[in-house]
């Protein structure tokens, strides 16, 4: 499941749209971002050959179970880590900001530790 920063900002903006909206399209994932339409066509274009997204005729697109594992993974980490800052004391803005950033470099075993941590039982 290995996969890059970028690659997982995408995935995990689809998850997060497609909570949202019925259905997600390129053009919600650069409004989201604040991207170009055309960067974020290059980017579905890896996804989708990587087999992470599928896109139908029509444009709309969907997490494939290999980007959807990942998607679940980095919005996890991007909650648990936010809220867990944010009981620390530090700025909403600052808490998501960094736990955007460290959402992507923790290892999975220190994460699950931090969780088991702060969650005893969970």
């Amino acid at each position: 499941m290995k996969s890059n920063e970028s690659a997982e900002n995408y995935l995990e903006t689809i998850l997060v749209l497609s909570k949202k909206k019925p259905v997600v399209r390129s053009v919600d994932i650069a409004d989201e971002l604040g991207f170009k339409k055309s960067s974020v066509s290059v980017a579905m274009k890896n996804l989708r050959e990587k087999n992470h997204i599928t896109v139908t005729p029509e444009g709309y697109i969907y997490l494939t179970e290999s980007g959807q594992k990942i998607a679940d993974m980095i919005y996890e980490r991007h909650e648990f880590l936010s809220s867990w800052l944010i009981s620390l004391g530090v700025n909403p803005e600052t808490a998501t900001s960094d736990a955007c950033r460290i959402e992507h470099v923790i290892s999975p075993e220190s994460f699950e530790a931090i969780k088991k941590h702060l969650a005893p039982g969970k």
